[in-house]
């Protein structure tokens, strides 16, 4: 592991790439690295970054929302094969294939070719939901909605962009709806039942959703800053970023979670180490095996896997890494093969949405830890990551 090059790339990265960053490094059941970089207020830089800052995880909450359902796989509430209205009743019927609205260029629609005009969401699976293969658009404008219930029922009653299992397109609305099951399978709010089944059984003492409070624009201590949002006229700082969760009430299955990189490294742990207190060796591989493929991407149960592109931030890894990213700048990789955990938070959305340096900084951190403890025979790419 070169130490001197990570500390060097991530004091030079809160200076023109992310203003702050944390990273834990975990080895052989051990931490040997951590770090906290940058200012929370990177204008006056008087908060320094702690290793307890919290960062909003953004996707990576869909880890433990799936962590969480897979509890209830594995006491038999619940299958991966049976169909999701089973749990949501509501979502069922022929529906129709269309475009889907693109989050990042607002009046554009994302067209996913084929020919096939309807979609049957009655034989939709949870593990379809798990592997993106479900036919689901990858976003809609829930936060147009009015309210947090015409939110939910927007998610429910969703139009398809192509047939369910003909490709994968990696989608909230799926993991939004994993949610919504775990709270009709356990009768909890989802936050409740992921504290109760990964969150206090792991320890994980700086890590939650942070329900929208009252004054939203309360700006709470510690908390990694986002993106100063339009719409909501305001530097988004302790609530979450994304704006379909927010309409959600800050707590849904695709994003909400806060942590820090030490909690973070301690859910891949507990993968590492086959799953304990939580889930058994048999359900942890069966979640890190390729369970689809398409165009050279690889998925897991609600694991991202490795890929051949070398602009992908699991690529500097072994080909058994299976991890998660976040759009905010975080991410968590898993290396059974080195033994290795990696737990790299940032807020680098803070400078907003074009333009973005997270993929190559990704890349380059991920190098850096494993570049001496490559096999002789590997190569590494020059190239950066592209992917947020």
């Amino acid at each position: 592991m070169r130490t001197d090059a990570i500390h060097e790339l991530l004091t030079q990265a809160v200076e023109t790439v992310t203003p702050a960053a944390q990273l834990v490094v975990r080895q052989n059941g051990a931490v040997q690295l951590e770090g906290a970089y940058g200012w929370l207020d990177p204008e006056t830089r008087q908060q320094p970054t702690q290793m307890d800052t919290l960062f909003d995880m953004a996707s990576v909450s869909k880890l433990f929302t799936v962590t969480a359902f897979m509890t209830l796989v594995e006491e038999g509430q619940v299958s991966p094969d049976q169909p999701v209205k089973t749990v949501l009743p509501d979502f069922d019927g022929l529906r129709p294939i269309q475009p889907y609205e693109n989050p990042l260029k607002p009046g554009a629609l994302v067209n996913v070719p084929g020919e096939v005009a309807t979609a049957d969401a009655g034989r939709v699976t949870f593990r379809q939901l798990l592997t993106h293969t479900s036919g689901l658009p990858a976003w809609r404008p829930l936060w147009q909605q009015t309210d947090a219930n015409a939110a939910r029922r927007m998610a429910l009653e969703t139009f398809f962009s192509y047939p369910p299992g003909s490709r994968i397109i990696y989608s909230d609305i799926g993991l939004i709806l994993l949610g919504m099951s775990i709270e009709m399978l356990t009768g909890q709010r989802l936050d409740a039942a992921i504290r109760d089944r990964v969150i206090l059984p792991l320890g994980l003492e700086h890590t939650g959703f942070r329900p929208l409070l009252a004054d939203a624009q309360e700006h709470p201590a510690n908390i990694a800053p986002t993106e100063f949002c339009a719409w909501r006229g305001r530097r988004i700082v302790g609530e979450v970023h994304d704006e379909n969760a927010w309409k959600l009430g800050g707590i849904a299955g695709h994003a909400g979670i806060f942590s820090t990189a030490a909690d973070i490294a301690a859910l891949g742990q507990c993968f590492l180490d086959g799953g304990a207190p939580l889930l058994s060796k048999a359900m942890v591989a069966e979640m890190t095996r390729i369970q689809a493929e398409y165009e050279g991407v690889q998925r897991g149960l609600g694991f991202a896997l490795w890929s051949a592109d070398p602009e992908a931030s699991s690529n500097p890894f072994s080909q058994r890494v299976f991890g998660h990213t976040g759009f905010t700048g975080t991410s968590l990789w898993i290396d059974p093969e080195r033994n290795l955990v990696v737990a790299f938070l940032t807020n680098e959305v803070y400078h907003g949405r074009e333009g973005r340096g997270i993929g190559a900084l990704r890349v380059a951190v991920h190098r850096s830890i494993v570049e001496e403890a490559l096999p002789p025979d590997a190569t590494i790419s020059s190239t950066g990551a592209r992917h947020p």
